[in-house]
């Protein structure tokens, strides 16, 4: 299946839409690859993201699979450092660099927003940047010149949490914050490269398009019942559902805004997608 991408036109509105984007694995946009091209369509997907929004970012709020907290926590370093979490690639992806600073205000913000939700919230001043924000990041805004706050998704994985954490904090599109989930659609470790897991995904990437394009309301409760979809366990398990999870949190800040797949590709035997909420 090749890749498709579809063209999103900005918004007249300076509303920020909301994202759930591919990371990728590891720093593969950054190293050599077997097929060469097998992110190529993945990295235009991303770089691609900048023109279609309605204004440049005054910030970025990312989720990231990449980081679980006991409460939703948030990064309000100044100037956090990165983390190099993953492991045995090529020693250059250990030296990637992506330095944009943090927004401590705008992490204040969140956990005010978190708070006034009932949803138990804190700031982290000294955790940084996982490969889950800086390696897409650097090709959505590779002149790192946007600020950049992390925002952790909850150690349990409830999706109804994560739903409300989002609706939380929708007023920040109207901001100019960016919301991000930075994961994947489909991360069964053991599938990847497989390719009796082409099927699978492929099953549980229509059922998950159907839910994001659903009228908002059948939505949510779509993807509260994420687990019973064809294929869901296959595509994420037991209690491995972290890189699903950051859309939970950009569908709730979409609030009453249609979603739709903006991309899918079919990588390592696999189908990975991404979608737009606004």
């Amino acid at each position: 299946m090749s890749a498709t991408t579809q063209a999103v036109p900005a918004r007249v509105d300076s509303r920020m839409p909301t994202l759930f984007i591919p990371h990728g694995a590891g720093p593969c946009f950054f190293m050599d690859w077997n097929p060469p091209t097998a992110w190529d369509a993945m990295a235009g997907f991303l770089k691609s993201v900048a023109g279609t929004l309605p204004q440049r970012p005054q910030a970025v709020l990312l989720v990231s699979a990449h980081w679980l907290e006991p409460v939703f926590s948030v990064t309000s370093g100044a100037r956090p450092e990165l983390i190099y979490d993953y492991h045995g690639f090529p020693p250059h992806t250990y030296e990637l660099r992506y330095d944009a600073r943090g927004d401590p205000r705008l992490a204040e913000r969140i956990t005010t927003l978190l708070g006034e939700a009932q949803l138990a919230a804190k700031t982290d001043a000294h955790r940084g940047f996982d490969h889950g924000m800086f390696i897409p990041l650097k090709l959505m805004f590779p002149t790192a010149d946007i600020p950049v706050v992390q925002l952790s998704l909850r150690r349990g994985l409830d999706p109804l949490a994560h739903l409300q954490a989002g609706r939380a904090l929708a007023a920040l599109r109207d901001e100019g914050v960016l919301i991000v989930g930075s994961g994947m659609s489909f991360h069964n470790m053991r599938g990847y490269g497989d390719p009796r897991f082409g099927p699978v995904s492929d099953e549980f990437d229509r059922w998950l398009t159907g839910a994001v394009e659903a009228p908002p309301q059948s939505r949510h409760q779509a993807l509260v019942d994420w687990a019973q979809a064809p294929s869901a366990r296959l595509s994420h398990p037991l209690q491995a559902e972290e890189h699903l999870l950051p859309l939970m949190v950009v569908a709730g800040a979409a609030g009453e805004d249609g979603g739709q797949r903006v991309f899918s590709d079919h990588v390592l035997e696999t189908t990975l997608s991404g979608f737009r909420f606004g």
